[in-house]
């Protein structure tokens, strides 16, 4: 273009001295992290979709997200769908998000805890059938355990493991595992 010279010089990048007194955009956060915690709020709100009325009522989210969870669960097309999960994730920035964090939290480890305690005991019926000397360490770690009945299941798992596939019934086997969860549950 005429008439406009051409700089020549280095380019200056602002640095903290020449920032005002505020600071304020280096306090800022950066686009990417205002859309990374959207999507964050976004999936909350997807998880408060699976929650029972009942305890979504315990959670004080306020009648408008109320309603638009309750909407979401009805609508069965995606498209609709993602703009409802919009919808609430938008109505959920007005919110406190850490109770809702808290509660979804607690939904996934309750599940995971559960499944943890199910091979604990797997793990103690298969040491307790393989080694007569897990039969010890099982009393020790759990001195309410009746030792007698936990002899004579074990026994009678054995038993049952031994013998011919098609003459199997299992019952032993079942037997020692609900004594081993109910000892497991007293801990």
């Amino acid at each position: 273009m005429p008439g406009r010279p051409i700089e020549s010089g280095p380019a200056t990048v602002p640095t903290e001295a020449d920032a005002p007194a505020s600071k304020s955009w280096l306090q800022r956060p950066s686009k990417t992290r205002m859309k990374q915690a959207s999507h964050e709020i976004q999936e909350l709100g997807e998880a408060l979709v699976g929650f029972s009325d009942e305890r979504l009522e315990t959670l004080d989210l306020g009648e408008p997200l109320l309603d638009a969870i309750r909407a979401c669960r009805r609508i069965r097309s995606h498209e609709a769908r993602r703009r409802q999960m919009q919808l609430i994730g938008k109505l959920m920035r007005g919110i406190d998000v850490d109770p809702v964090r808290a509660a979804v939290a607690e939904s996934q480890i309750g599940p995971a805890r559960d499944s943890l305690a199910l091979h604990q005991a797997e793990r103690w019926r298969a040491e307790l059938i393989a080694d007569d000397a897990a039969t010890t360490r099982f009393a020790s770690a759990h001195p309410q355990a009746d030792l007698q009945q936990l002899r004579t299941l074990v026994r009678n798992a054995r038993k049952d493991a031994s013998g011919i596939p098609e003459q199997r019934n299992g019952r032993a086997y079942r037997e020692l595992f609900r004594f081993i969860r109910q000892h497991e549950g007293h801990d």
